[in-house]
């Protein structure tokens, strides 16, 4: 696990918990108490509130979103939804989100005739009282973006979230060439193409890739079928560029949550994890890959348009929605 642990190095001087920043809770609150009544209608829930689960990376005028759209808000009010985003997710992270909003300018360009395409058709819901209960929580989904934030005892949970990218790379007009996944996708054939004979016949367990992820929008997901190559059967060069990938997702959290998570990755799972990988094995074939441990799943495609449309996830089995923080917090109350 030498590997896998060269990364974690750099993040060790941040604090190793998952404590909440305290501004972060202050601009959640500060957003609620932005809106109207009619908006809160539409954006608060009880924490309780089974639609928390709910989430989709279709368009929203596919698939109809709980909860108030960033369109609906006015200026000052996305000042301060914008603030609230950028203090949940890393620098990064919050970069990705903008691009992947921005791309529906670009597709609106594309499809002019496409009902479908609407800026800021991007929906925020909000469960419980940030910063005052024990227990809170909001999402934010949309075509292509899908965070679920929850916070239990001040502490943050960050999973399930999934990104997206259509076009995967633009082919035209100003943002020609841009890539929005281009570490996630690299890095994966980098790897896939390292792998001598009887890896790679160990790795491809599919010669055609799915057409999606296989979890889709689940609520719930559990470990899928073992399939690929064993972490521990690669060598020092590709268990990094394994590293690697993990890191490209995981910067999209707060670097303290991201580092967290690093460490469980490399105590809990290091005997479980497996690359696995469908499809073509070069830029413009379809193909699919994921990486599975004992605690977590990621799942990367790009399939359809031709190979230049991406979708891709990281699930927590056991802290998706904050449920082991739940769980905890439940136990600790009913011991006292």
């Amino acid at each position: 696990m030498k590997a896998l642990l060269l990364l974690l190095f750099p993040l060790s001087i941040f604090a190793q918990d998952k404590k909440i920043d305290k501004g972060a809770a202050a601009k959640a609150i500060a957003f609620v108490s932005a809106l109207n009544e009619q908006q809160k209608a539409k954006a608060i829930f009880p924490f309780e509130e089974m639609n928390r689960y709910d989430w989709h990376y279709v368009p929203a005028s596919m698939i109809a979103r709980t909860g108030l759209a960033v369109k609906d808000l006015d200026s000052s009010q996305k000042d301060l939804f914008y603030e609230m985003l950028r203090s949940f997710l890393s620098p990064a992270g919050y970069q990705r989100t903008e691009n992947i909003m921005s791309f529906e300018y670009v597709l609106k360009e594309l499809e002019p005739t496409n009902p479908h395409r609407i800026p800021e058709n991007y929906f925020v819901s909000v469960y419980g009282n940030p910063g005052k209960d024990s227990a809170w929580a909001w999402k934010f989904t949309g075509h292509h973006v899908a965070l679920n934030f929850t916070v239990v005892d001040d502490q943050l949970a960050f999973a399930p979230f999934f990104f997206g990218a259509n076009p995967a790379e633009v082919k035209q007009g100003p943002k020609k060439g841009m890539r929005i996944f281009k570490d996630e996708e690299n890095l994966a054939f980098e790897l896939v193409n390292s792998l001598n004979a009887a890896q790679k016949k160990t790795a491809l367990f599919q010669l055609k890739a799915f057409t999606d992820i296989v979890t889709t929008n689940s609520s719930q997901v559990g470990p899928l079928k073992p399939v690929g190559i064993l972490f521990k059967d690669l060598d020092d060069d590709q268990k990094n560029l394994v590293n690697k990938i993990m890191v490209a997702y995981l910067s999209s959290m707060p670097v303290r949550l991201a580092n967290m998570r690093m460490k469980r990755v490399a105590t809990e799972d290091k005997n479980d994890i497996r690359f696995g990988w469908a499809g073509g094995f070069v830029k413009g074939e379809p193909h699919y890959y994921r990486i599975q441990g004992e605690t977590f799943l990621i799942e990367f495609d790009n399939t359809q348009n031709n190979a230049n449309h991406i979708h891709m996830v990281w699930r927590d089995f056991n802290g998706d929605y904050g449920e082991d923080l739940l769980k905890e917090h439940y136990q600790h109350d009913h011991q006292h």
